[in-house]
């Protein structure tokens, strides 16, 4: 797929810490209980950290008890992409942004209404930008 933010595996490394490109570019996972964005409860935008796209508002995240981050709608539908992951014995859906192809983490049907979906994302692949008052 093409995205509109398009880097070398070098450029990435050189703006990445090294748990960000894990994640990012290698759909890596952090520990569970562990990312700064966790237990944030400020009002704003959650953005890519590799590119700056916003993904999901605050009004959407919610305790999921999992470990990470996670939000029951990204911001718009243009933003975060899903394709499917065959990595662990049952299939799952990956989310990536849409803007730089950086895996952000996985979504499941088991999240509250009104959408009844999780976006479980990693809190490394996250930047947060405060609502201004």
């Amino acid at each position: 797929m093409t995205y509109k933010v398009n880097k070398t595996e070098e450029e990435w490394k050189q703006q990445l810490t090294e748990e960000e490109f894990k994640v990012l570019r290698q759909h890596g996972t952090e520990r569970a209980f562990t990312g700064e964005l966790h237990d944030k409860k400020d009002e704003g935008m959650y953005i890519c950290k590799a590119c700056g796209v916003e993904l999901f508002d605050s009004s959407t995240k919610f305790d999921s008890g999992t470990g990470w981050p996670s939000f029951y709608s990204p911001v718009n539908g243009e933003n975060v992409g899903e394709q499917k992951d065959f990595k662990l014995f049952l299939p799952r859906t990956e989310v990536h942004c849409n803007n730089c192809g950086g895996h952000l983490g996985h979504v499941f049907g088991d999240g509250p209404q009104p959408t009844g979906q999780r976006y479980c994302i990693n809190s490394v692949s996250l930047d947060f930008k405060k609502k201004d008052k």
